[in-house]
């Protein structure tokens, strides 16, 4: 991976000639007219977007934080340059467990606000379950990339009519906790439900351990 190129693309600005080195991030800034400003040794300015994180997680987490999470394009730099920062203060690690999702897309571009495509549960709920919503999401896994379709909702809903056809059970109980141990594997939970709901067994707990609900279908929105 290009470092310098993702840097220029996340706000690094690795063509800064007042940098030493093209990877090095703002710690303090000079602040501009109609935003908040702060006096320093350098004049008037504000924090780097780095510092205001490592500042809050500090005052209100404590020096270690056991998990963090965010994007997997917060990894570089942000993340990085706020556990670098975090621990030339502290000494001690900043982080012991990170957790970054992967980016989901619509129509071939990543979902995001600032683009405004994105597509939003409460507007789901006036034609889907919230369980068929959830198996929906939750067949993808939190580390890779996906696109969403509409063809993802109608997959759901058929695959919650099996779980529901299936009964209530133990069925795949062990195998759906195995998945979820192994870096919460959702996709290989959800394969071990559906071989035991096409078995006969039933699968009311597995399915109530994913957070699916396999009562009657519930009433929609609107």
């Amino acid at each position: 991976v290009d470092m310098l190129a993702l840097a220029a693309e996340r706000g690094g600005n690795p063509d800064d000639p007042h940098k030493r080195q093209p990877l090095d991030f703002v710690l303090w800034q000079p602040s501009v007219d109609g935003e908040p400003a702060w006096e320093s040794l350098w004049g008037p300015g504000r924090p780097g977007w780095h510092i205001e994180c490592s500042t809050l997680a500090l005052r209100e987490l404590g020096t270690t934080i056991d998990l963090h999470g965010g994007g997997s394009d917060l990894v570089f730099p942000h993340h990085e340059c706020e556990a670098a920062q975090s621990e030339a203060v502290t000494g001690e690690p900043f982080v012991r467990h990170w957790m970054h999702t992967a980016m989901v897309g619509l129509g071939g571009t990543k979902m995001s606000k600032s683009l405004g495509n994105l597509v939003f549960v409460s507007d789901l709920l006036k034609d889907w379950e919230a369980p068929a919503i959830r198996l929906a999401i939750v067949g993808h896994h939190y580390r890779r990339d996906w696109e969403w379709t509409d063809e993802l909702l109608p997959a759901a809903a058929a695959r919650l009519d099996r779980w529901r056809a299936a009964g209530p059970g133990d069925g795949s109980l062990d195998d759906v906790r195995a998945a979820l141990d192994n870096d919460l594997d959702t996709p290989l939970a959800l394969d071990a439900v559906d071989a035991a709901a096409s078995s006969g067994t039933g699968v009311g707990a597995a399915a109530a351990l994913l957070g699916i609900d396999l009562g009657e279908p519930l009433p929609r929105d609107g």
